[in-house]
């Protein structure tokens, strides 16, 4: 098995579990992470300290836009695997900030596609999300849906990374994967996602916004299962699909070598229980204000996993229960509670 994998967004949430797995597997991972204030710089230089305590690690800060610099590593290193995870990430700060889509997910993307198409990659495995899915409201939502109408530009953009991949495939056979995640959460989470945001809210004794009055269900997936789905996936790049005919095309797969997979635990839970649980584990009370749905917001995900269980024989299946327990054990240690 290839040994060196380039793992972009080496300091977020996903690509510090990813790439930590890997080191731990034996594997030499090139981080590489922009690390900017987004979120927190703190907690992403935290994750990276401990990704340096491994020695197969090396990281590079830089920005994917940078063409040149993009790049120089591919000349450098030729990679063979590349996990594709750093984005700009949020629904909301896309309505207000836009250009930071265009220019971290639509031109580092192309700048990732590029290094690829000239360094021999083998395989290309990359960050989609749930959020294509849009106005769908089909559930489970299925790779074999058509995912043609985002409601957010975060979502646009993930569905043109997803239609910028396959023409790479396409036109160079770059075998590409995309995933599409769902709501991810765990130890070393975002602190912008919902579940880290309630528990913020809760320990300082402040109401938790709950919008569409807290009628909502997502397909939250644990950190741990998702890492799993992507190792799984690495050393098996997608193959042209010998069935595919543009007469009847199937959104999920094509004649070139690419494919889409939904990585999500197949089991929707209600908000109102994940701050159950939140108030249960640290022990506080809550309190709620119930707010209408948000633009670019959808009432529920659901992740339809036939095909990834059909392929790699895994599915995700960490219970919220088990999840949030473990979560709550991480953040009252992080933050010293």
């Amino acid at each position: 098995m290839p040994n060196n994998v380039l793992v972009t967004g080496a300091a977020g949430f996903i690509g510090f579990h990813v790439a930590q797995r890997l080191l731990a597997g034996g594997r030499s991972v090139i981080g590489l992470d922009v690390v900017n204030d987004y979120y927190d710089p703190a907690l992403k230089e935290a994750r990276l300290h401990i990704l340096r305590s491994y020695p197969g690690f090396s990281f590079e800060r830089l920005n994917l836009v940078d063409r040149s610099a993009v790049k120089s590593q591919f000349e450098q290193h030729r990679f063979s695997r590349v996990i594709h995870l750093a984005a700009q990430a949020g629904v909301r700060y896309s309505l207000d900030h836009p250009h930071a889509y265009v220019d971290a997910n639509l031109e580092g993307f192309i700048n990732i596609l590029e290094g690829c198409r000239h360094s021999g990659c083998e395989h290309l495995l990359f960050a989609s999300s749930s959020s294509v899915y849009g106005a769908n409201t089909k559930l489970p939502f299925s790779v074999q849906d058509n995912v043609d109408h985002p409601i957010s530009l975060y979502a646009a953009s993930k569905k043109a990374n997803e239609l910028m991949a396959h023409a790479y495939s396409h036109l160079y056979r770059i075998p590409a994967t995309g995933l599409r995640f769902f709501t991810v959460y765990g130890p070393w989470g975002r602190p912008d996602m919902a579940i880290s945001v309630f528990a913020k809210a809760i320990l300082a004794g402040q109401p938790i916004k709950l919008f569409n009055g807290g009628n909502m269900r997502r397909d939250f997936t644990y950190i741990d299962d998702v890492s799993e789905a992507i190792l799984r996936l690495l050393d098996r790049p997608p193959q042209e699909n010998p069935d595919w005919s543009g007469k009847k095309p199937d959104p999920s797969s094509s004649a070139a070598p690419w494919k889409i997979y939904n990585i999500g635990n197949n089991n929707p839970e209600e908000l109102m229980h994940i701050v159950s649980l939140l108030a249960k584990e640290f022990e506080r009370p809550v309190l709620k204000e119930m707010l209408p749905m948000q633009p670019g917001d959808v009432a529920a995900t659901y992740a339809d996993v036939t095909d990834l269980e059909r392929d790699i024989g895994f599915r995700p299946e960490t219970s919220i229960e088990d999840g949030i327990a473990r979560f709550a054990k991480w953040y009252r240690a992080y933050h010293k509670l």
